[in-house]
């Protein structure tokens, strides 16, 4: 009510879990309220590893759709994904590129696992004798605290495969597409005067000096014939993409 009286001030984000999709009313709600984005711990697709770290919410369900239902809602699912459980095997990094190219989450956060201080999973690997220190508090730096049991330099290439292939400018817009498809934009709000600004040097930085201006425009040709209310979007995740294109080189250390 407050939001609907002072014409949408704000747009909220919030951390949920998967189960959000379960509750389509409790979407409903949000969607009033001018959620329009949520962060979710998605992890894995791999069903041991799921369950190594206790993510039982995201075992037993279609995780795919599950994206879906809450992008049809209204809001863009931001996904944390990690590598280097005792489950995975060599080829979860391929597993990951394809899982997270399928559900179109854009801004898809993956990193290695760590052991932070004190966790269960600190003192399981403190009592096996895997620790290597502490964490550094970022795991997308390339650093591990731990001994995983595929080796460190097979963790650290795969990790590195991940992030140089889901940011690839190809990889990246196809997201971008994906999520686009399944969007139902519901957030209210007036363009101001910044977010013409950020547009215009948008234009200009990625539609006509980068290297990937031809998706750029053809994300927003599209965008526009056939949702034109997802547009706003659309420039925002293009913008991100010079983020993400700087964490990759820092990622691969180029």
């Amino acid at each position: 009510k407050w939001q609907k009286v002072h014409r949408y001030p704000f747009t909220l984000l919030t951390e949920a879990s998967m189960n959000l999709a379960d509750d389509k009313e409790l979407m409903k709600m949000m969607s009033l309220a001018n959620f329009n984005n949520v962060f979710l711990g998605i992890e894995t697709p791999h069903v041991d590893s799921l369950k190594e770290c206790g993510k039982l919410q995201n075992v037993s369900r279609n995780l795919v759709e599950a994206v879906r239902i809450i992008h049809r809602h209204g809001m863009q699912v931001m996904g944390g994904f990690i590598v280097g459980f005792d489950s995975d095997t060599e080829s979860i990094f391929e597993t990951q590129i394809k899982f997270i190219q399928k559900i179109g989450v854009v801004t898809a956060m993956v990193g290695l696992l760590n052991a932070a201080p004190q966790t269960r999973l600190w003192h399981r690997l403190k009592a096996e004798n895997r620790l290597l220190g502490d964490p550094t508090g970022e795991n997308t730096d390339g650093s591990l605290n731990f001994i995983p049991i595929m080796g460190k330099k097979k963790l650290i290439e795969g990790y590195k495969r991940i992030i140089s292939t889901i940011y690839s400018p190809k990889n990246y817009y196809k997201r971008i597409n994906t999520f686009i498809k399944q969007y139902e934009p519901t957030a209210r709000g007036k363009i101001s005067k910044e977010d013409l600004k950020a547009f215009i040097r948008s234009i200009w930085r990625i539609g006509i000096l980068s290297r990937v201006r031809i998706l750029y425009w053809k994300l927003l040709l599209k965008t526009f014939f056939t949702k034109t209310k997802a547009i706003p979007v659309a420039v925002e995740l293009a913008i991100y993409g010079v983020h993400f294109e700087r964490v990759t080189k820092r990622v691969l250390g180029v």
